[in-house]
Formats: C-alpha cells, sequence, structure tokens
C-alpha cells in the first residue's frame, strides 16, 4: 500500500516565522511531528512518501502514487486541509484525516473519508486493518487516553531536516489547569502523560545521528504540568547534553508557575534550555479570573518574568485582549506591560473562541458565538460578540501591534532583555550564521524599511552585548517577522 502524508502550508501568522526564515535559509519552522510519528507505526512492507507543502508542494504525481492520502493538523489550517481534501477526493483517493483540527471543524466528514478523533496510539491497529482490507469506517473514536509509552520513535528519514529550523520532540501531553478558551485541555486531558526519559534519549540520539546540531524544540503545551516528572528528565537531559558537548539547545512551552521554582529553573538553565513560551495572556487580574486562569493571580508578572529572564532563558509571551473584564485602558496596559517586562518576541491576539472549548459552550450558551473561527487570533473577523464594542476592540488591538512592533519600541526592549540576560551556554558558531548575518544585514540593513533603526541596534548591541550578540541578532531577525506581519495587519481593512 502507498500511503501519502500531508501537512498544510501554515498560514502567515506568528507562528509560521514564514518572513524570518528565508534569512535563516530554512524554508519552515519545524517538521509535521504528528504525521511522523503515525507513520512509524505503520507496517514495514506499506511505502510512505510525507509531503509538507510548506516545503514543497503537494503534486498530481504524488496523488496518483497514493493509494490513501492521511491529512492532519490544526484549525488554523482548515482552509488548506479541505482544499487538499477536495483534491483528493476529486481523483477517487481515499482520504483519512486527524489531528487537533478534527475538535474543531464540524465539516470535515463531508470532506474526507475517515476521521480520527483522538489521539491515534490504541486506534491504528484497528485502521490499519480496515485500511488493508478497503474497509475503514467513517470515524474512530479513541476509548481513552493513551499512556505515551506506547509512542514510537518519530519516522526522520521521510524528512530532510536541512529545511527546517528546530528539531520537535513530545514529552507530555495534557495541562493541569483550566483556563476556559484552551482546547488542550479537551483534548488532551488535564492530567499530564509523559514519555519515560529513555524514550526521549532514544528521539535525541536518533537526532544525532542524523548530524542534527542546534534547536530541538519540547513541543508540549506544558513542559512543567508535572513538575516532578520534568525535574526527572531535565536531570538526564542535561547529563545527555554535557556528554555530547551540547549539540543541542531547547525551548518549550511552560506555564508562569515557573517562576516560583528555583529548582526547576536552575534544572532548566543546566540542561542548556534557551527560550520559554508562556500564556501571560492579560494584567488584568478580573480578566485572568474571567478566564480561569488562576495560575497567573496572586503575583507580580513582571517580577516574575525577570526572575525567568536571570535563568538565561528568553521568555516569549501570548497576550490576549477581548476578554468580558478587560477595561477601557487595557490596551495602554498591555503595551506598558509588554515594554517594562522587556519580553521582545510579544504574540498579541485578539481572543477566539475555539470548538470544544469552555468558552465557546459558554458563549454559545449566551447566545453569541457568530462561527467556528478560524484559529488565527491574528484576523480581525470576530467569532463572537464582545462585551466591549467590537470596532473598538480591532482598532485597539492594531494600535497595540503598531507600539510594540515600531522598529524603535521593539528593539528598545531586546535591548533592555539583554541589560538582564545572561546566556548560561554558548555552542560554537557555524559557518551557516555567519550566511544568515550577511542575509540580516544585507535584507534588514541595505533594503529594509527601517535601516536606521535597525544599524543603531546592530551597533548598540556590538558594543555593550558581545557576549549575547548571537542573541541580539536571532531576535532582530525574528522581530523583522513580527513586523512584517504587523504591517500587514495593520494595512488591512
Amino acid at each position: 500500500m502507498n500511503v501519502l502524508l500531508v501537512y498544510p502550508e501554515f498560514p502567515d501568522t506568528y507562528w509560521s516565522f514564514k518572513h524570518a526564515l528565508p534569512i535563516e535559509g530554512k524554508k519552515s519552522a519545524y517538521p509535521p511531528l504528528g504525521l511522523l510519528t503515525i507513520a512509524a507505526m505503520m507496517p514495514a512492507h506499506w511505502n510512505k512518501r510525507l509531503v509538507d507543502t510548506n516545503i514543497r508542494p503537494l503534486t498530481d504525481a504524488d496523488l496518483k502514487w497514493a493509494d490513501v492520502a492521511m491529512l492532519s493538523g490544526m484549525i488554523v489550517h482548515k482552509q488548506e486541509l479541505l482544499h487538499i481534501l477536495d483534491r483528493c477526493r476529486a481523483r477517487g483517493l481515499q482520504t483519512v484525516i486527524g489531528g487537533p483540527v478534527t475538535n474543531s471543524v464540524s465539516e470535515l466528514p463531508q470532506h474526507a473519508d475517515t476521521v480520527v478523533y483522538g489521539e491515534a496510539e490504541d486506534l491504528m491497529p484497528e485502521l490499519i486493518d480496515n485500511l488493508e482490507h478497503g474497509k475503514p469506517k467513517p470515524s474512530y473514536k479513541a476509548a481513552e487516553l493513551p499512556g505515551l509509552d506506547k509512542t514510537p520513535l518519530p519516522d526522520l528519514s521521510l524528512i530532510h531536516t536541512k529545511y527546517y529550523s528546530a528539531m520537535p520532540i513530545q514529552y507530555s501531553r495534557g495541562c493541569p489547569f483550566n483556563c476556559e478558551f484552551c482546547d488542550i485541555i479537551e483534548i488532551y486531558g488535564r492530567k499530564p502523560r509523559t514519555k519515560t526519559p529513555g524514550q526521549v534519549i532514544a528521539e535525541l540520539d536518533q537526532l544525532y545521528d542524523l548530524k542534527w546540531r542546534g534547536s530541538v524544540f519540547i513541543v508540549d503545551d506544558n513542559f512543567i504540568g508535572n513538575k516532578r516528572k520534568a525535574k526527572e528528565l531535565l536531570a538526564v537531559l542535561a547529563d545527555w547534553n554535557r556528554r555530547h558537548r551540547r549539540p543541542f539547545g531547547f525551548f518549550t512551552e511552560a506555564s508562569v508557575n515557573l517562576a516560583d521554582d528555583a529548582e526547576l529553573l536552575e534544572m532548566m538553565k543546566d540542561a542548556n534550555f534557551t527560550r520559554v513560551f508562556m500564556g501571560i495572556e492579560t494584567p488584568v487580574e478580573e480578566s485572568l479570573k474571567e478566564a480561569h486562569k488562576m495560575q497567573n493571580t496572586r503575583k507580580n508578572l513582571v517580577e516574575s518574568v525577570r526572575r525567568i529572564q536571570s535563568y538565561g532563558l528568553e521568555v516569549m509571551a501570548g497576550f490576549i485582549v477581548g476578554f468580558d473584564n478587560d477595561p477601557e485602558d487595557i490596551f495602554d496596559r498591555q503595551v506598558q506591560f509588554i515594554q517594562e517586562s522587556a519580553i521582545p518576541l510579544a504574540m498579541v491576539g485578539i481572543l477566539l473562541a475555539l470548538p470544544g472549548t469552555q468558552l465557546f459552550r459558554r458563549l454559545m450558551k449566551e447566545g453569541r458565538i457568530l462561527d467556528e473561527g478560524h484559529g488565527d487570533n491574528m484576523d480581525l473577523r470576530l467569532n463572537f460578540i464582545p462585551k466591549m464594542n467590537a470596532q473598538k476592540l480591532i482598532d485597539g488591538y492594531r494600535d497595540i501591534l503598531r507600539r510594540i512592533y515600531t522598529p524603535d519600541a521593539y528593539y528598545e526592549r531586546v535591548l533592555r532583555f539583554l541589560e538582564r540576560y545572561k546566556s548560561p551556554n554558548h555552542r560554537p558558531r557555524v559557518f551557516s550564521d555567519y550566511i544568515a548575518l550577511a542575509r540580516s544585514f544585507i535584507k534588514q540593513g541595505v533594503f529594509g524599511e527601517s535601516r536606521t533603526s535597525y544599524w543603531k541596534f546592530v551597533m548598540k548591541a556590538a558594543l555593550h552585548y558581545r557576549k549575547t550578540f548571537d542573541t541580539a541578532m536571532t531576535l532582530a531577525v525574528m522581530g523583522y517577522h513580527f513586523q512584517t506581519l504587523t504591517r500587514m495587519v495593520l494595512d488591512s481593512e
């Protein structure tokens, strides 16, 4: 059987990093870990081909080769997934779709022959048998959440690592918190499940043997959901990285209560974690309580960010406007917080009511849901009726982006971050870094719209932060992506 695994192209959002990747010489941030893991569960006699459309287009030759097409994605991929499914169906190709998108898009059964709901570890044997006998069911649904000890090594033979900026590893699924707007706890549960440290080390060994060197993204939605387990892994990661002369720098996602655990922060530093994304959402405590994000209340969030930064961890953060309890000055308060906390990469979006979440169900009861949404919180089309005047919310959101991503404001934020940042470990500079630096000089410093601000920043970073100049230039390149997206949002109707 010829199985075609297809991953849709990311739309132009903060998370795509589309405008920064060419400067780095890459085509995509990271490969589709879910499909690579599914591929590893397939019989050895099946022929497998992965088409990541972020790397290359899906061709008619691919569709002609295949007996079945398997797709995965998230709600943000909705339109592209529906297009690919319709294209497969037009050729009479058997289609199977799974992944988080199945929890969010109700019309999938109208476009795919088979929809797989939930995690695949316990479902794959039956699906494989049914496909081999030519009798797949319209849907499969996991009866329970599987243990991750069943999860195999991803099949990395299907990709060329050179096209990607980072390699992904998953350690855990699930989060113990109860944020109203979050679909993670609905899909993966509130009791974190983890792989064994041995499984993670096997994945690192696989990457190392493939000659990968650089960033590894631990893709967990909350890496510290089970702090005890996270510490067990971190001790093993630190030892492995030291023994291999630190080939990998790690980044991940975590909750803000990371700041409360000095031991955990020290262990992340020792293991060579360089960046962490966290959902701060808002400095307004009443809005945090409304969202059931109690882990962010009763603490000084600026101090929490600074404590994490002091351990050599760059903080990326998500922010949301549009909560019912947002005050009139929410836009000013978000800007003030972002600048004061010196978070260079601040991902600000308008609240989305994702299908399947507590928020969606509440707003549906209140008659405030407009549609299923699109998964892109930078999109100015609201999928619910906000308490604040809708146009005021959209205008205020645009104003935040304008103020935090004007070049001078962004570079000022990066310099303030570098003042308190001490990179714990430095990997040897490789030739590709110099090429990326040259591309940045040309793209941003010669042809960029903000050449003057860029060169002022480069000079200050070179003079005052020589030990962390590589970090400064990485943030300059990533800032180019954010600045480009901001201009697109500000220019949209």
